[in-house]
């Protein structure tokens, strides 16, 4: 019942939109109809420049740390702290109060990897820095970076450091990340995904 409830609470929480929040309070426009039409950090960055978009980023990790960390406050089982991961994640991806058109999940997935296993986290940062720098393409790293995640968790369960149970967060989420990202990796074949650093055209001259 509290794993339930963790991820039911995790959910509306991951549903707040601080991309859709910020474009609209800081520049009056809505972030999903530039770029890549997503509410996350590399459209923020693209639309609303830096120092809004670290913020976002910010909080989209921090709300998928905070199921994490609640579901292992307040029970032992460790489904509750999995499913908030969980929750927090289909939450920003799929956002209730943003018609159901979020980002694609990848801070607030490592939000919740931070909290489940640090070491694991900041390893995949490692390699998703790796990435970055060799492609500068920012879906590439998402892609390459969560994949790695998931792998590292496979190593911690397998030798005993982490709960089996995490592995349903590391799939699900694994899953969701590299769906969501496939139109990306499209474009990257095809020579018309934009480097980071890149402006953000409006939806109907970018092609998203």
């Amino acid at each position: 019942m509290i794993a339930l409830a963790m991820f039911v609470g995790a959910y509306v929480l991951g549903s707040v939109p601080a991309g859709l929040i910020a474009g609209q309070v800081v520049r009056g426009v809505d972030v999903r109809e530039f770029g890549s039409g997503k509410t996350g950090f590399t459209n923020s960055l693209r639309t609303l420049g830096p120092g809004v978009a670290f913020a976002v980023l910010a909080f989209d990790i921090a709300k998928g740390a905070a199921p994490v960390l609640a579901g292992r406050a307040f029970s032992d089982d460790p489904w509750a702290a999995a499913l908030g991961g969980v929750g927090a994640v289909a939450g920003h991806t799929w956002p209730l109060f943003a018609a159901f058109r979020g980002g694609r999940g990848v801070a607030t997935t490592f939000g919740a990897y931070l909290a489940i296993a640090p070491a694991a986290a900041l390893l995949s940062i490692v390699a998703s820095g790796a990435i970055l720098a060799a492609t500068r393409y920012v879906s590439v790293m998402s892609m390459v970076g969560t994949a790695f995640g998931l792998a590292v968790m496979v190593l911690w369960v397998v030798n005993g450091w982490l709960a089996a149970e995490y592995l349903v967060f590391g799939v699900a989420v694994t899953l969701s990340v590299e769906v969501n990202h496939l139109g990306n990796l499209r474009r990257v074949r095809s020579g018309t995904e934009p480097r980071m650093g890149q402006g953000g055209a409006p939806r109907a001259q970018h092609g998203a």
